[in-house]
């Protein structure tokens, strides 16, 4: 597996925390202190602020989780993936996206850039 692999199912494990103190510590573990997100809907720097961010989204979206769709492509610090939010209930994946992440020296991820490529219609 990847330096790029490992950051992916960190930021994974993040963004599917079961509760608050799982998701802090999945926070801490994926993202530098000053890690940075930014997508059409956020733009949000630091631990506390990207946990809040995604707290919303699982709010937003409950009884979904994320899953990689496909394979994570990297070079230098660089990676990028996409993703699926799939419902539990009938795995449905009304929402997709693809994401860039900047790696800090230690694995962690010190930037994410996202966009949406498929959202439902309201």
């Amino acid at each position: 597996m990847t330096a790029y692999d490992e950051a992916v199912q960190r930021y994974f494990a993040a963004w599917n925390a079961a509760d608050a103190e799982e998701l802090d510590k999945a926070v801490a573990a994926a993202f530098t202190e000053d890690a940075t997100y930014t997508d059409p809907l956020a733009d949000v720097r630091g631990h506390e602020a990207l946990a809040a961010a995604i707290s919303g989204a699982q709010q937003q979206f409950p009884g979904f989780s994320f899953r990689p769709a496909g394979a994570v492509d990297g070079h230098h610090t660089l990676a990028r993936f996409s993703w699926e939010l799939v419902a539990a209930a009938d795995g449905s994946a009304p929402v997709a996206g693809s994401d860039v992440i900047t790696l800090a020296d230690d694995g962690r991820i010190s930037s994410v850039s996202g966009f949406l490529d498929r959202v439902p219609v309201s």
